[in-house]
């Protein structure tokens, strides 16, 4: 029969390398951690799966969707929480589509929108036309991110002394009408879209 000679120096070492195995696999020893991660599942509880990890996310985490780039933290027993969403890019304003006839008014913000990451979204600028303004004219188009999921009105000034209701709608079409008086058919008409400074997306 014949048997390893193992020297004392090499049962130290794999001793070590076993107690630094096992405090890098078990929380507890290891303590608190956070790490980025990738969502692969959303599941209807509350939490997200990202790979083996079921995480269970903030309040602030809205409307988590699988491909997600999140930051995921874990307590010293255990527990994982999603943090949110990690941006791809430096959000700013983006502009959106103003319909013909409509330019943006020199002096003020170019009309814009900018997503935040709590949900909501804001939208800027000034926008004039000139002659007539029916009521309900889509002034704009906002693209598919920055539409709401339900319709948001808002009171806005369309000329001196006469106010109108702009309307933000599901399919991106922004909209002006219920003037509180009869708009004449010639000189400047106004959007402002500053009004909406933050809205509901979901």
């Amino acid at each position: 029969m014949s048997s390893l000679s193992v020297t004392p120096q090499q049962l130290a070492q794999g001793i070590a390398a076993a107690s630094r195995q096992a405090g890098q696999d078990d929380p507890t020893v290891r303590g608190a951690d956070w790490q980025t991660a990738v969502v692969t599942a959303v599941n209807g509880d509350g939490t997200v799966n990202v790979g083996a990890i079921r995480a269970r996310c903030l309040d602030s985490y809205v409307a988590p969707s699988v491909g997600d780039q999140i930051v995921i933290s874990q307590s010293g027993i255990g527990n994982w929480i999603a943090h949110g969403r990690l941006s791809t890019t430096t959000r700013g304003w983006t502009p959106f589509t103003l319909s013909s006839g409509w330019t943006a008014l020199s002096g003020y913000y170019t009309p814009a929108y900018r997503i935040w990451g709590d949900g909501t979204a804001s939208l800027c600028g000034l926008a004039q036309m000139s002659g007539s303004l029916a009521t309900d004219t889509v002034v704009a188009t906002l693209p598919a991110e920055a539409r709401p999921a339900s319709k948001v009105r808002y009171a806005v000034q369309v000329i001196t002394g006469i106010f109108a209701v702009m309307t933000i709608f599901p399919n991106g079409n922004v909209t002006l009408g219920d003037f509180s008086a009869t708009l004449s058919t010639t000189g400047s008409k106004w959007a402002e879209y500053d009004v909406a400074s933050h809205y509901r997306l979901a």
